[in-house]
């Protein structure tokens, strides 16, 4: 009986994501991954994820009302990296993406209570702070602080935009202004910090916070671990500058499941912000109802 050769079938691309853990490496349904919020299923891995998926997770449907989308950046000092001009680079990667900046600032609202937000988008440049970048966070502060209400920002970078020079590093002294006059006048700010969070962002606006989130497994820090060991000659500890490290040194106060950050932050809140028909809220511990407790007004004590 004569061979039957049938012609081999291609697989679309895109149908399957393989997990960014070098520790998984499974493959997925790339429709399963983007259902579980980029977390890999078999591993728990937290994936980078866009800065627009980001405000539809946390914010409720339709209430995000974009502020700083007209600001542009311009390219004052004629960067040329060695490959492309800084503008060429710039229009590269807006036409591969769906973003305009690394950095999407708005109002919306979260469970029925309006907030002040602002995220970052790593797969825009890695996410670098440039004028841009800067001014959105700072008008985000800004109309946290207009509102009265509180600000939320999620930061995912590699720090200063080195296409701006100085221009870029300016941007941590104007982040931490807006930041400041938020804390004077007792506007509450929930930094959250994701994979990776480093550089110029992560040694301002993001350390900021009155309470500080972060992702499983995210790596903080001003450096990168490699350039520390060869500056200090000392081999560093496991998990240096991930979240977990930094959660048990202090300067982390929470570690949270993508999957579950919009609840997280609604109940920190609740207690930093209560609403004046604020529900009752349950104890992690016990499933009797408690009322909110009496909390003395945000910012007047222990700053």
């Amino acid at each position: 009986m004569p061979w039957s050769f049938r012609k081999k079938r291609e697989v679309p691309a895109g149908l399957w994501t393989k997990c960014t853990n070098a520790a998984c490496g499974k493959m997925a349904f790339s429709k399963t991954i983007q259902e579980n919020a980029n977390v890999c299923p078999e591993c728990g891995h937290h994936m980078k994820l866009e800065a627009k998926r980001r405000v539809d997770l946390l914010l409720d449907a339709g209430s995000f009302r974009p502020v700083g989308e007209d600001v542009a950046p311009v390219d004052v000092l004629r960067f040329h990296d060695g490959s492309e001009p800084y503008e060429q680079k710039l229009k590269r990667t807006r036409a591969k993406g769906t973003a305009s900046e690394a950095c999407i600032a708005g109002r919306g609202t979260m469970g029925g209570r309006p907030v002040a937000l602002a995220v970052l988008d790593f797969g825009f440049l890695g996410g670098s702070m440039g004028v841009v970048v800067g001014e959105r966070v700072a008008l985000a502060a800004e109309a946290a602080l207009a509102d009265r209400v509180p600000l939320i920002v999620v930061a995912s970078s590699g720090g200063a935009r080195m296409h701006e020079g100085a221009l870029s590093l300016m941007q941590m002294a104007k982040t931490s202004a807006a930041i400041a006059r938020l804390r004077a006048a007792g506007v509450p700010y929930v930094s959250v910090l994701a994979d990776p969070c480093t550089g110029g962002v992560s040694a301002s606006f993001a350390a900021q916070g009155d309470v500080t989130i972060a992702e499983p497994g995210a790596l903080v820090g001003f450096a990168g671990p490699r350039v520390i060991e060869s500056t200090i000659r000392t081999t560093l500890p496991d998990g240096f500058q991930r979240a977990e490290f930094l959660a048990d040194k202090g300067f982390v106060d929470r570690i949270v499941d993508r999957r579950k950050l919009r609840d997280e932050i609604l109940a920190v809140l609740a207690f930093l912000a209560p609403l004046p028909d604020q529900p009752l809220l349950e104890t992690a511990t016990a499933g009797e109802p408690k009322p909110a407790p009496a909390l003395e007004p945000h910012g007047k004590k222990g700053r």
